[in-house]
């Protein structure tokens, strides 16, 4: 009897001892996250070769939290949004992966860009269980190969880029297929679709040329594919590389058709001062929506943005406003008892949002990429204009 009365005891001592862990397991912090507020933290371009991206783009995010913390935040928390410079260099990238990890305690972060700076920045980002949202960049490595922690955004430029190439062999006859691209992970990733469509469809690459996403001298570059004789030039290229080169073609006095992707879908491609664009082509997986548009929700952002930074969005700040509200509604899901299972969670559980731009974006387990769709464009009078009323594929 004495020996089942301490069993009992024992058991008791365990059950109690059972339930303090289970109760010090749940009180344990989550990093980023207070009773107040929510950490998030965003790597990009502010004053390097792609500013007018990142620059855009962190406002819009920024504009979106604010927005929400004026409402009282999510679930009685708060955003605090912390954004470093990387110029577009891996250094830097890293060093700022660094401070918003060790110092800042992230709990995620958003819009992250560059695509050799998301490369090198993932591995130290996931060893600390802290999910890279949305960067700004359509590499296939933003969301494969498949991680808890990663989730894309938009169309690859691999898929892009095949889609490209299909639609300019069977609708305009194209057989030559040159590729100019940056020598990273980005422009590797243009050429990579490239090769692969022309394999697909008994075509092949004539030419190419790689270069520094710095290089501002592109006369060499151009002969070459001219001289190749390339009847469609697919790039791998930004914003300013993009604009140097296209206007360089046309000083040659070569028409030839030049189709870029994402990267490069920028007001400030389409509206280069003396028209030197008009006629390129560009994949994009959403259209950008001119703060024209007369949809009220489009002209509200445009206003809203305007009146707080001095100047109009652009297709990289709506992208970001998205981001940041895809953010907003997974962490909403998330409720109050908030942490990084939670908030997988419910990114998965979005299923065809329809963003106020018309963009619709799907997740679910294991679906960690919103879209692979993209729209094919063209410069028109100094803006971007779909050329097909749906998207392509491949």
């Amino acid at each position: 009897m004495l020996t089942r009365r301490l069993s009992g005891a024992a058991l008791a001592l365990a059950l109690l001892a059972g339930t303090a862990l289970t109760q010090s397991r749940a009180a344990e912090p989550v990093r980023g996250v207070t009773d107040t507020e929510i950490i998030i933290g965003q790597i990009t371009d502010l004053s390097g070769v792609t500013a007018v991206q990142g620059v855009n783009n962190s406002d819009a995010v920024r504009l979106a939290f604010d927005e929400i913390n004026a409402k009282g935040g999510i679930n009685g928390r708060k955003i605090r949004h912390i954004v470093e410079d990387n110029q577009y260099t891996v250094p830097r990238a890293v060093q700022a992966m660094n401070k918003l990890l060790n110092n800042d305690n992230v709990f995620l972060t958003i819009d992250n860009g560059g695509t050799p700076m998301n490369d090198a920045n993932m591995p130290a980002q996931f060893a600390k269980n802290v999910p890279n949202m949305f960067p700004l960049t359509a590499a296939r490595l933003m969301y494969e190969p498949y991680n808890k922690l990663k989730f894309g955004q938009f169309a690859s430029y691999y898929d892009q880029m095949r889609s490209a190439v299909k639609y300019f062999a069977e609708k305009k006859g194209r057989k030559a297929f040159c590729v100019m691209y940056q020598d990273s992970d980005f422009g590797k990733d243009v050429l990579a679709g490239v090769v692969a469509q022309t394999e697909a469809m008994g075509l092949k690459v004539v030419a190419t040329t790689a270069h520094k996403p710095t290089d501002t001298d592109f006369n060499a570059n151009v002969t070459k594919l001219k001289d190749a004789g390339c009847d469609a030039v697919m790039m791998g290229t930004i914003v300013r590389d993009t604009n140097i080169i296209v206007a360089t073609a046309r000083k040659m006095s070569w028409t030839v058709d030049m189709i870029g992707q994402f990267a490069a879908y920028d007001t400030a491609v389409a509206s280069l001062p003396g028209g030197a664009t008009e006629g390129y082509y560009c994949m994009t997986p959403a259209l950008y929506a001119y703060p024209d548009d007369p949809r009220p929700a489009v002209q509200e952002f445009a206003k809203t943005f305007k009146a707080k930074y001095g100047r109009e969005p652009n297709f990289h700040g709506e992208v970001g406003y998205t981001a940041a509200s895809v953010v907003i509604l997974a962490l909403q899901k998330a409720g109050r008892d908030l942490n990084v299972d939670s908030f997988v969670a419910a990114v998965e559980s979005i299923s065809s949002y329809t963003d106020i731009f018309g963009t619709e974006l799907s997740f679910g387990p294991g679906q960690h990429h919103g879209s692979s769709s993209s729209f094919l464009t063209i410069v028109k009078d100094g803006r971007w204009v779909p050329v097909e009323p749906k998207a392509l594929s491949y």
